[in-house]
């Protein structure tokens, strides 16, 4: 990735510069012509991974007011700069180029932290230089040859002449080596000549902000694909930049969830990727004692050690990789690990609802298997059983081990609930279809879950009630109002293009709908992670007040779905108002200030912009207002937009469905036609 200021200098400071595998490779670039800066006037991003800077530079000694030289710098993230210089003037100019450069081969890390160490010296290479550190060098090569190296100062010098109406270019390309072993090296990007992994869709609509943000999220995404360097047409997202530019399961996958209506690719990269980190274990997929099926599958290396003093339960099998999450001021933190092995189970599930073909998800079972196996070890009681775990049987971390559960109690959150009852479902589909055990099991298990929930997760109040956010114990909620109630909407897709029935009864979704659309929840750029009402609120905390760009797209399509339209379609409103404040590319979250007049959303200072799942939850929210729903397995088909056309006449074309391109148009009376389809489908409303 390459990061500056607005006018292209890249000064060595903050996080200026190029970076490689966390190293940045290069911290200054500064250009000067015949000694002075150019005046800059535009900087700007042409795509996620290129930018173009102007600007402009008065001849020394011209009497023409108007700039006779313009420079203009393009630059790509892969470390390439071009840099030309035009003269416009009447007469020839005649004046050196200079380019200060410098690096520290600092730690991205380090740096974000606030940490800059000194330049290290510079060395004359052939048309460039170059500068080692422990364990990494970097170079800059320019084409044309510099006619003057000077690597005390870390500067190349050319002396141009430019004729009237003429140009001149230079070529800079940064190159990074490291003595690093090859299996602590990070993975490769998309490979040349690796399709991207999922279709190009073209969008028609009356709102031209659907038509900006469709394509500008797309290409944000893609800016972010990675494959291990032996699967590289595994591809998957890494999480964000500049902060989190690798590998996190739960973003990953959420990423592919999002973007299925383009197909399947990503998502059958992304499963079979994490299925390699997955832990591998002895337990059961199904039922305890059993084999799991398959079990060589996930050969991959394990995610992380397991530690002697906690026994080897600590981490059970089919446990995915993730750290710990903040939770907010009044939750502990969150564990990503949880949220990602449960995500498996449904992002399979609802793959092969959209068509991923049947022995690829064969393939892909035993690890979802292994999946709902950890799932199991948390709520399982000694005899193997089913109802007990977590306060009052309910589901917390799944990394941890029963004996670290009853020392150390967590609450168990309500998102976590929405999650694992979503998995069970799905689980009990797959292994359904698929003539595998335990379905039943599940089902049943899930019914109890929702049961429960309801009663006591459900906090009665003046306002008409609310879930709690997370349970201490029986009897025991806490009365936090934040923004993750919104995982209680995402039923997940079902037979028949319907959806699961939800861990909330249809008054207390009702209660929840009307509870978000209220101004403590929808500042009118969005949802807010914690009600404004709280005295913790603050609108630039992760958890704290904030917009979260994806759970705002949850809630509206969430919304939408439960046939509340209209308070889905006041967060619609925000979202895309926001999104042309952030050209189109919205970042993973940014304050959560109630919107007045002809002031813009606030920039969150640590958001990763582009993210994986904000880029991935635009992408999904321009799509779901078709409301496509596919079950393939069944040769099945349903659309239901919403009625009242939110955004007026819809087109979109090169969807996926069941790997074949589906079209469709929604009118502005909410009616759809689907204009292209396999002829293996059955088409259907409901």
């Amino acid at each position: 990735m390459a990061v500056s200021g607005a006018d292209g200098q890249l000064r060595g400071q903050s996080l200026h510069g190029f970076y490689r595998a966390g190293i940045r490779v290069l911290a200054r670039m500064e250009l000067r012509l015949g000694g002075i800066e150019p005046l800059p006037l535009q900087g700007a991003l042409t795509s996620t991974a290129e930018a173009r800077f102007v600007g402009a530079v008065r001849i020394p000694g011209d009497p023409d007011p108007d700039p006779a030289l313009t420079v203009e710098r393009l630059r790509h993230a892969d470390g390439m700069e071009t840099i030309t210089v035009r003269n416009t003037g009447g007469r020839p100019a005649r004046l050196p180029l200079e380019i200060a450069l410098g690096t520290d081969l600092g730690l991205l890390a380090d740096i974000a932290a606030g940490r800059r160490l000194a330049d290290l010296p510079g060395q004359v290479q052939s048309a460039g230089l170059r500068w080692a550190g422990q364990g990494h060098s970097a170079t800059v090569a320019a084409r044309p040859s510099p006619h003057a190296v000077l690597a005390g100062a870390g500067m190349l010098r050319w002396e141009l002449e430019v004729q009237p109406g003429a140009r001149w270019s230079v070529e800079l390309r940064t190159g990074f080596e490291t003595s690093a072993p090859a299996a602590l090296r990070p993975p490769i990007g998309r490979a040349q000549g690796v399709p991207l992994p999922w279709s190009e869709p073209e969008v028609r609509c009356d709102d031209s902000r659907v038509e900006r943000l469709l394509p500008r999220s797309l290409g944000a995404l893609g800016g972010l694909l990675l494959a291990d360097a032996d699967r590289p047409t595994d591809l998957y997202s890494a999480s964000g930049v500049p902060w989190r530019f690798g590998l996190t399961a739960a973003d990953a996958l959420w990423a592919a969830r999002l973007t299925l209506p383009l197909g399947t690719r990503l998502t059958s990269g992304t499963l079979r990727a994490l299925a390699r980190r997955q832990h591998p274990g002895s337990g059961s997929p199904g039922s305890p004692g059993q084999p799991s099926p398959g079990t060589s599958n996930a050969s991959a290396a394990p995610s992380g050690p397991t530690s002697a003093a906690q026994g080897p339960w600590s981490r059970p099998e089919g446990l995915l990789p993730g750290g710990l999450r903040h939770g907010g001021p009044e939750l502990p933190p969150s564990s990503t690990a949880t949220e990602a092995t449960l995500l498996f189970v449904t992002v399979l599930a609802e793959a092969w609802r959209w068509g991923l073909p049947e022995q690829e998800v064969a393939e892909l079972l035993p690890a979802a298997e292994r999946a709902l196996a950890a799932l199991r070890a948390n709520v399982s009681d000694a005899s193997g059983g089913f109802p007990t775990a977590g306060p009052g049987g309910f589901v917390t971390d799944l990394g941890r081990s029963a004996e670290e559960r009853a020392a150390r109690p967590l609450p168990a959150r309500c998102e976590v609930q929405a999650q694992a009852y979503r998995a069970a479902l799905h689980g009990a589909e797959l292994l359904d279809a698929f003539g595998r055990p335990g379905a039943g099991e599940w089902r049943t298990w899930a019914a109890g879950l929702r049961e429960r929930f309801r009663e006591e997760f459900w906090i009665d109040d003046l306002s008409g009630g609310r879930p709690a956010a997370a349970l201490a114990g029986p009897g025991r909620p806490l009365p936090t109002v934040a923004a993750s109630l919104v995982h209680l909407l995402d039923l997940g897709l079902s037979a028949d293009g319907a959806h699961h029935e939800g861990l909330l009864d249809r008054e207390q979704t009702r209660t929840l709908a009307q509870r978000l659309a209220a101004p403590e929840f929808d500042c009118g750029w969005g949802l807010r992670t914690l009600s404004a009402k709280s005295p913790r609120f603050n609108p630039l905390g992760h958890r704290s007040g904030a917009v979260r760009v994806h759970e705002t797209v949850l809630a509206v399509a969430g919304l939408a779905e439960a046939g509340f339209e209209r308070e889905a379609g006041a967060l619609l409103e925000g979202l895309l108002d926001a999104s042309t404040h952030f050209e189109g590319r919205l970042p993973e979250m940014y304050a959560g200030e109630q919107r007045v007049a002809d002031c813009p959303p606030v920039p969150h200072p640590a958001a990763c912009r582009p993210a994986a799942v904000s880029a991935a939850a635009a992408v999904h929210l321009v799509l779901s207002l078709a409301g496509v729903r596919p079950d393939v397995p069944a040769g099945r088909v349903v659309v239901r937009p919403a009625s009242t056309a939110p955004v007026g006449e819809l087109e979109l074309a090169g969807l996926r469905v069941a790997g074949e391109p589906f079209s469709v148009r929604v009118s502005r009376i909410g009616v759809a036609v689907v204009e292209e389809a396999s002829s293996a489908l059955q088409l259907g409303t409901r």
